[in-house]
């Protein structure tokens, strides 16, 4: 499929604005404040209140990261159309609806079981779609828009805001459940997902442009969804990317759940200590993603402004960590482990921005046509491979410990094995095309094709 850049080039008539990619990445803090609330609040209602098995909220989850198999449906949907800003809408409300409804059938498990069970799938199922949908159509806004010398920072800001509707959320979530009742849980998540649909309306609110070439593209015959993906696959880069954000996203999601049962095993951290060393690594994930956006925005060049070199080094240092942590832990109680677990988070910080900055410059190889489908490709490996990994991590360390008698081996083994992962990942990473940034730009050349743009080095 060929399309001529100046139309592509068109599709922006100037680039977003710091406020306006602020704006955006409130549509994550939105998503976040409805997502943190089906993975701890209603998880832990079904498993303490409700004492049903953990396998339950377990499986919900699963379920929730299985539809993520259908992003790049949403992806080429809003190619079609040619606007994102309805897909994100859409999916926003899907998602409010999931959460609201999951709290609901939460509430309704107490007292009839099966009914609240069959609900809750449905819900978990709009969850599992709305997010995908909304997610992935506003990374491929924010490719469509923001110039490559701030892809770096904007994907921090995106992530940052993400992380903020976590954090606000749970502890206001929490000082309202009390005293806990299923009324109180339904009337707060109806209350969160009402809030976060109207943040989210009014954060995309005429920021995307109507276009011309929008309208016209609607009237012509647009290749079927399976031309399109085999036709995105095909291609060298895009098949790479895949498989790197895929391998990547499994190392990066692997330690979540072994990481404290590790520390608390192996070097006797109390629960109080080890959830200090969750926050200690999300603080070094924070310091690498504001360092690569420092340094890409306020230096940039044909060195420090590639997106490559940072992903190499972002993947090469979290190697480095967990193959440190591994060794760490037959040394004993004088490793310093904390120290450890923050170059950890500082090299999946430096990663994690890295690959989303380059992931948004890859979306547009093939022109605006196919930037949704490419972008929920790469959601599709991403969401797929992080729901994986949480499992694999975890049935890994069972595995091993069939081996080993000692707890401190099998989960050595697997650090070791997620660093290898990473060093694979690194590997793969080398042999996909990045963009490199500079300083001064011209931002609407650049949107229209890289690969012809002489201002930047295609590699």
């Amino acid at each position: 499929m060929t399309h001529a850049p100046a139309a592509v080039s068109r599709s922006f008539s100037r680039s977003f604005s710091w406020l306006q990619i602020v704006r955006l990445g409130l549509v994550q803090t939105a998503l976040g404040a409805v997502v943190v609330l089906m993975t701890s609040t209603i998880n832990r209602v079904m498993v303490v209140e409700l004492a049903l098995p953990a396998m339950v909220p377990g499986a919900l989850v699963a379920l929730h990261y299985a539809t993520q198999v259908l992003r790049p449906r949403w992806g080429y949907g809003s190619d079609v159309g040619g606007r994102r800003t309805p897909w994100i809408v859409g999916g926003m409300a899907a998602l409010c609806l999931g959460g609201f409804g999951a709290a609901a059938a939460t509430a309704l498990a107490a007292s009839h079981l099966a009914a609240g069970l069959a609900l809750a799938v449905l819900s978990f199922l709009f969850v599992g779609m709305g997010a995908g949908a909304a997610g992935t159509l506003l990374l491929v806004l924010l490719a469509t828009g923001v110039e490559p010398a701030r892809r770096g920072a904007a994907a921090t800001i995106v992530w940052v805001l993400m992380i903020a509707g976590f954090a606000v959320t749970a502890p206001l979530a929490g000082h309202f459940l009390d005293p806990f009742s299923g009324a109180r849980l339904v009337a707060v998540s109806g209350t969160v997902s009402l809030i976060a649909f109207a943040v989210a309306v009014l954060a995309v609110a005429g920021i995307e442009p109507r276009r011309r070439e929008a309208a016209a593209g609607r009237a012509e015959t647009k290749p079927p969804f399976r031309a399109v993906l085999a036709q995105v696959l095909a291609e060298p880069a895009a098949r790479r990317f895949t498989v790197f954000i895929f391998v990547s996203m499994l190392a990066y999601s692997a330690q979540e759940l072994i990481l404290e049962p590790y520390a608390g095993l192996v070097f006797a951290m109390t629960p109080g200590a080890t959830t200090k060393l969750a926050g200690l690594q999300h603080g070094g994930v924070l310091a690498g993603m504001l360092f690569v956006a420092g340094v890409t925005v306020f230096i940039g060049g044909p060195v420090l402004g590639s997106l490559k070199l940072w992903t190499a080094i972002g993947c090469g240092l979290s190697a480095l960590a967990l193959g440190t942590i591994a060794l760490g832990g037959p040394v004993g109680p004088d490793f310093p482990l904390r120290a450890a677990v923050a170059g950890l988070g500082f090299g999946n910080g430096v990663y994690a921005v890295a690959a989303i900055g380059s992931m948004m410059a890859l979306a547009g190889r093939g022109g605006e046509a196919e930037r949704g489908t490419r972008m929920g490709v790469w959601g599709a490996a991403q969401g797929v491979a992080f729901g994986a990994g949480g499992f694999l991590g975890t049935l890994a360390v069972d595995l091993a410990r069939l081996v080993t008698a000692e707890p401190v081996y099998a989960y050595a083994t697997v650090f070791a094995a997620e660093g290898v992962l990473f060093l694979v990942a690194l590997l793969i990473s080398l042999r996909v095309e990045h963009v490199t940034v500079g300083r001064r730009h011209n931002p609407l050349t650049e949107t229209a094709s890289f690969q012809l743009n002489p201002g930047f080095e295609a590699r």
